[in-house]
């Protein structure tokens, strides 16, 4: 389960509408072995694209050094949807490179509606899991959890011929 504050989640879905119609990408930071995401860090998409997302070479690699000065980690790797669900594509599945970090998807095809989802991504096979998210500025005790969307908890993205 993915447990991230609620000011956190309103900057991911605040840089994913300011970036449409491009797929908005950044990172959301924590303590080392934490799995706790504390410091949000939006990143430019490099491609530029409605269907693709890349990090900036450079940027990511100011964004790494960065967090391991500070003793972080990528807890989320997040990016947007610009016409379609937040579920995983395949080339999404393709380059999630960080097994232990929660793959945030937010879906920006409804102007008026947050389509928020989290997976896991770990060797080509994608697991939905819950979002809590906990509002703090209300009452740290209250949580809201949330699971968007009809897909399947797991996805086994291998082909085979068997």
């Amino acid at each position: 389960m993915l447990s991230i504050d609620r000011s956190i989640i309103d900057a991911i879905v605040a840089h994913a509408r300011r970036d449409h119609p491009d797929e908005a990408c950044g990172v959301v930071a924590g303590p080392a072995g934490s799995d706790t995401p504390t410091r949000h860090i939006p990143m430019e998409n490099a491609a530029r694209s409605m269907t693709f997302y890349e990090f900036d070479s450079m940027e990511h690699l100011r964004v790494w050094r960065e967090m391991d000065d500070r003793d972080e980690e990528p807890v989320v790797i997040y990016h947007s949807h610009t016409a379609t669900e937040a579920y995983p594509s395949r080339t999404d599945v393709s380059f999630a490179g960080e097994p232990g970090a929660h793959y945030l998807l937010v879906s920006t095809r409804e102007p008026d509606t947050e389509e928020i989802r989290s997976f896991r991504i770990v060797d080509g096979v994608v697991t939905e899991e819950p979002v809590e998210i906990v509002d703090a500025a209300v009452d740290p005790h209250a949580v809201q959890s949330y699971m968007f969307g009809q897909s399947p908890a797991t996805v086994d993205y291998e082909c085979s011929d068997r």
